[in-house]
Parts: C-alpha cells; structure tokens; sequence
C-alpha cells in the first residue's frame, strides 16, 4: 500500500516535507481555504495538518498490508493566531505501540513561533476488521 494525499490534504493544500518512521513534517497555507470568518488560521485546519501528520507517521511505522491506522484522539492548544503565510507541522512519536501511537506535534510559523501544540493517539487496528467495529470494543 502506497501513502498518498488525501482529499483533505489536497483541499487545504497540505504538503509534505519530510516523511520517516521518527519525524514527519507538513506545511499549510493560510489562506481563504483555512482561515476561519475572522480572518485567522481555523482550529480545525490545524487539527486536520496535525491529524495528518500523526497519521502518515503511523503508516510508516505499522505494517500497511495488514494495518491501518485510526485517529482515536486528538487535543490541540491554539496558541497564537496566524492571518496568512505559512505554518509548519512537525509530529514526532511519544509512544509506539502494538495498538496505538501517541505523537506529538508543534504547528510553528516561519519564524519559528508556536502557533498550536498538539498531541494525537492512533489506534492500529487489523485491515480485516471492519472500520465500523472500532472504537465498538470488538
């Protein structure tokens, strides 16, 4: 199985700099595709690139042709806000398990300051197991 952007990534113009099992950096725009009615970067734009980034990195640490990778949970502290430019994710992985990763990301601006901090649990679950039994204790 291949990684690949997803439709999401594709809609806020989510990219890919640097993808390995220990580091995974994404950049967004800020622009009227992530910006929320006020004008500043949207939460849930910067939960999506730190979802994202978590996500990708768990593919790369699981074994794809049996293995998938679900967001089971995701918290994020907006910290500063950001009106245009460009924000950067880089998830790096707190905990590595047999049925879930925890990772850790900082979405930064250009100039290096925090914008969010976000820590993301994904759940590893069997590809034969259908998508609809996770998170039902099954």
């Amino acid at each position: 199985m291949q990684l690949k952007a997803t439709h999401m990534m594709e809609t806020l113009g989510i990219e890919v700099q640097e993808l390995n099992k220990d580091r995974v950096v994404m950049t967004m725009p800020v622009d009227d595709r992530t910006r929320q009615p006020y004008g500043m970067l949207h939460g849930g734009a910067s939960v999506a690139l730190a979802e994202s980034a978590a996500s990708f990195g768990t593919a790369l640490n699981i074994d794809l042709d049996r293995q998938m990778g679900v967001g089971l949970e995701i918290n994020a502290n907006h910290l500063r806000p950001k009106r245009d430019g460009v924000v950067t994710a880089t998830a790096v992985p707190v905990h590595r398990g047999r049925t879930t990763m925890i990772w850790d990301i900082r979405i930064t601006d250009e100039q290096g300051r925090l914008v969010c901090i976000s820590r993301c649990t994904v759940a590893i679950v069997s590809r034969d197991r259908s998508v609809s039994q996770v998170g039902e204790g099954q």
